[in-house]
């Protein structure tokens, strides 16, 4: 499959996961429709009664799987819920999350937010010895570990699971009796945890999810951490090696794209974070115009910053139809280009004999970009000058971003300025790197930075990309 036509990023997945409310099914729809922007192919919720296990999932979006009759026999005080983009595995029904599955100890559901570099290689030695794996998912090789014997018989089974994964995963599983939300040990996708004025206890990858259903932020998940949630309350395991001061690898693209403007994740207001990105570009590369103008939506929060700092004032070039969707996460690329066209509008009287500084929040292959750059033109911008906050994108992402191939990076191999030429645009400037760790609380060392710097925390021996797994299965048969 060809993905090059696209020039922005495709996303992962959203979590949702409530104990102990009698509504739980219909808290974790509102839920899954708060974190629509983290995935739009599929959409699932598992419910626990006590005793048994109910699912259903189903490509589409939340509105769409999910109606008043449906939520209704999704009975049950425990739920989790999730949102798909596929970074493993294609867009089909059987790859939906959550994955339920039984096994000698019992049910259970699993929705995961992440990507397992070593997924293909533990397949493949379950495969060896028989195993019939149900999905393409690389999700699905967890439950082939926790239902082996010599992992099951041991005292804190899922503890040891867990330390047989590699890369990045945000995790909840439900069982009949109790829920467990994981983090892995260099925490690269968020998790939270809320309270509700019953006493309910709610997991989500975005603080927003939480606001919606008027929980009470509790704190993050750590890295490295299961939470157990049940009836008897709350209990914290810690899983693999803990060493103070070590190396984490928080994703500063949530910051930069992913999350919503609204949540709170790792410590930082998003919003707060890209405006503080906008300033400091303004501050690194200042530019001369008469309008700061963002590419919608993600650029709105960074050119506000810009606008602010350089006292240049804001204004609208475009305007956005909300019922196009986020056209990144759609899986067809005809598709994805289709809805760009009908999601942006110029507005043309307000950029006409202007001159623009463009703020955009990244630029992956450019190829959209450069549209909307010529869309500017054709509306009669006299000036553009394009302001990235955020460094250029050189080295594929295998963490559970959907842009592992550097060829299609459009900075992978071009300099700046060349990329200026390609994007036709008057000047051309990106947010370094130190300016851009600049913008939050943590020390650099608790990020991944690795799409901008290379520098990747976990070493990629056998590097994959989203099919690996099936085209793996296409050779077994030929």
């Amino acid at each position: 499959m060809n993905h090059v036509a696209d020039s922005s990023v495709r996303h992962h997945c959203g979590l949702f996961g409530i104990w102990g409310h009698p509504d739980a099914a219909a808290l974790t729809h509102l839920g899954l429709y708060a974190q629509q922007h983290r995935g739009q192919e599929s959409a699932g919720i598992a419910t626990s009664d006590g005793g048994r296990l109910t699912r259903y999932a189903r490509r589409g979006l939340v509105n769409q799987v999910f109606n008043e009759s449906v939520i209704r026999t999704l009975r049950g005080r425990a739920a989790i819920g999730h949102v798909r983009y596929s970074t493993t595995g294609s867009d089909t029904e059987e790859n939906a999350q959550p994955l339920l599955f039984s096994f000698a100890g019992g049910q259970v559901a699993i929705a995961h937010n992440g990507n397992l570099i070593n997924a293909a290689l533990l397949r493949r030695s379950y495969e060896d010895f028989g195993h019939i794996f149900q999905t393409t998912s690389d999700t699905e090789v967890i439950i082939h570990l926790l239902a082996k014997p010599a992992h099951r018989r041991r005292k804190r089974a899922l503890e040891h699971v867990l330390n047989h994964l590699q890369g990045a995963y945000s995790l909840l599983l439900l069982f009949p009796d109790r829920l467990a939300a994981v983090r892995d040990p260099l925490g690269f996708r968020p998790l939270c945890l809320g309270q509700l004025s019953n006493g309910a206890v709610v997991a989500a990858s975005e603080t927003k999810a939480l606001d919606l259903i008027e929980a009470k932020y509790l704190r993050d998940v750590e890295p490295g951490e299961i939470v157990l949630i049940g009836d008897s309350g709350i209990e914290s395991h810690r899983f693999g090696p803990e060493r103070k001061g070590e190396r984490k690898a928080a994703c500063i693209f949530e910051h930069v794209y992913f999350a919503d403007p609204a949540s709170r994740v790792f410590g930082d207001n998003v919003h707060l974070a890209r405006v503080a990105m906008g300033m400091r570009l303004a501050d690194e590369a200042p530019a001369t115009g008469d309008l700061v103008v963002p590419i919608p939506t993600c650029g709105q929060c960074a050119a506000i910053g810009f606008s602010r700092r350089s006292g240049l004032p804001y204004g609208r070039a475009f305007t956005t139809s909300h019922y196009a969707g986020r056209s990144f996460i759609l899986p067809n690329p005809a598709d994805r280009a289709s809805t760009v066209k009908i999601k942006l509008n110029v507005i043309r009287e307000a950029v006409a004999g202007r001159r623009l500084v463009v703020v955009e929040d990244s630029v992956v292959r450019g190829t959209t970009t450069r549209g909307k750059i010529h869309a500017l033109r054709a509306a009669g911008a006299k000036e553009i000058h394009l302001r990235v906050a955020s460094p250029p994108i050189r080295h594929g992402c295998y963490f559970g971003i959907d842009f592992p191939e550097p060829t299609q990076l459009i900075a992978s191999a071009r300099t700046v300025e060349e990329i200026r030429d390609f994007l036709e645009v008057d000047s051309l400037a990106y947010l370094s790197l130190e300016g851009m760790l600049g913008c939050v609380n943590m020390p650099a060392n608790q990020y991944c930075t690795a799409c901008f710097s290379g520098d990747y925390p976990v070493d990629i021996t056998e590097p994959v990309d989203k099919y690996a797994i099936e085209r793996a299965q296409l050779r077994m048969f030929s």
